[in-house]
């Protein structure tokens, strides 16, 4: 039977007391919001939902269909399709703030904006770190964006994002600037994750370190362990993106973590340490890796070279969004969380990761290594 989010945020949260310290909790704001979250039931939404609710928030959400969601608290439920422009429910509507999780194409931002300009008061834009036009140097939020290289950005639909993915990166800067442009510098907020993680990951780019590392035995992992990692917990990402919007906190963000740099040995030992796990690890050469078609990011996810034209995709500068009061969570809660939102899919779904190794694959990796 399929998990509902209920279960995932239960088994979150139980995971999560059993191996962190009890932390003081943000202080509730003054004055509750009234906030929008455009696509508010994906991966990050259904966290901020809660987060939001527990902050004492007038919750709005904006989707296609309405979800059969146990919400601990009263949220709103507006229909609409941003596909078809079909935007006439937050019509003669006033918000605090709005937060845009789903969207990557120019035309969505400016089609919501002629809607809800001036009746927002800030406006959150939830981006990513491909955006960035060149990932072989470290760079902060300043480095130059991809640039479109298509006929018609505002023509582009989902399914040709989804046909060339180098689309994405381009679509989603684009986005950027037309959310500064709709609601003004002062009033937006760009948020760039990188990887996100944690339960409710169904790319499984993340899980399949928890996953793999909990079988145990001897594990194929990437690299010499010394480069570098960033990603972020879903719940992070969610939790901080309410704050923003809570203290109308405007300008552009990397929101990744973790705190200091990690490198992929201590990422993989954080993720043991999660798990309970006592794994082999079986160092692989970027060589090797690229001579038998093992693919970074997603035959070995969240990894990607520390060299050459990918050095800097894991050194991004996060200094900027910690200031602003981004936290995080031990890797080890989050790998915790993750398994344990894994187990409670349905076994066909669990035999198939939709990332990473297949056993079979990895076995005969190991032996040629070995060889």
């Amino acid at each position: 039977m399929p998990t509902t989010r209920r279960r995932v945020v239960q088994l979150a949260t139980g995971a999560a007391t059993a191996l962190a310290a009890p932390v003081l909790a943000e202080p509730r704001p003054k004055k509750p919001l009234r906030l929008l979250i455009l696509g508010g039931t994906g991966f990050i939404g259904p966290h901020q939902v809660r987060y939001a609710l527990s902050r004492g928030h007038q919750v709005t959400l904006f989707n296609r269909g309405r979800q059969k969601e146990d919400w601990p608290g009263h949220v709103e439920e507006l229909l609409g399709d941003r596909n078809t422009g079909d935007l006439k429910s937050l019509e003669g509507r006033d918000w605090d703030a709005c937060i845009d999780n789903p969207t990557t194409l120019p035309a969505w931002v400016r089609d919501a904006a002629r809607v809800l300009q001036g009746h927002v008061r800030h406006y959150s834009f939830v981006s990513t770190i491909s955006v960035y036009e060149a990932n072989d140097t470290p760079a902060d939020e300043t480095a130059p964006v991809a640039a479109y290289k298509g006929a018609d950005a505002y023509a582009e639909t989902q399914k040709s994002v989804a046909a060339n993915l180098q689309l994405y990166g381009q679509l989603k800067a684009l986005s950027e600037a037309e959310a500064r442009r709709r609601y003004g510098e002062g009033a937006t907020a760009i948020i760039r994750p990188g990887l996100i993680s944690g339960p409710g990951d169904e790319t499984d780019r993340f899980t399949y370190w928890p996953v793999r590392l909990a079988r145990g035995g001897e594990v194929l992992a990437p690299g010499d362990g010394g480069d570098p990692i960033q990603l972020i917990d879903a719940r992070d990402l969610a939790e901080w993106s309410i704050r923003v919007a809570e203290q109308r906190t405007a300008g552009t963000f990397n929101a990744v973590g973790p705190a200091r740099p990690m490198t992929t040995r201590q990422f993989l030992g954080g993720v043991a340490t999660g798990v309970g796990a006592k794994p082999k690890l079986v160092w692989a050469p970027a060589r090797f890796l690229e001579d038998n078609k093992v693919n970074a990011w997603s035959d070995m996810p969240v990894w990607v070279p520390g060299q050459g034209d990918t050095r800097g995709f894991h050194r991004r500068d996060n200094r900027r969004a910690m200031a602003a009061g981004l936290s995080f969570r031990p890797l080890r809660v989050t790998a915790a969380d993750a398994l344990a939102w894994f187990k409670t899919l349905p076994p066909d779904r669990q035999a198939k990761l939709r990332s990473g190794l297949t056993p079979e694959r990895e076995a005969a990796l190991l032996a040629k290594l070995k060889a």
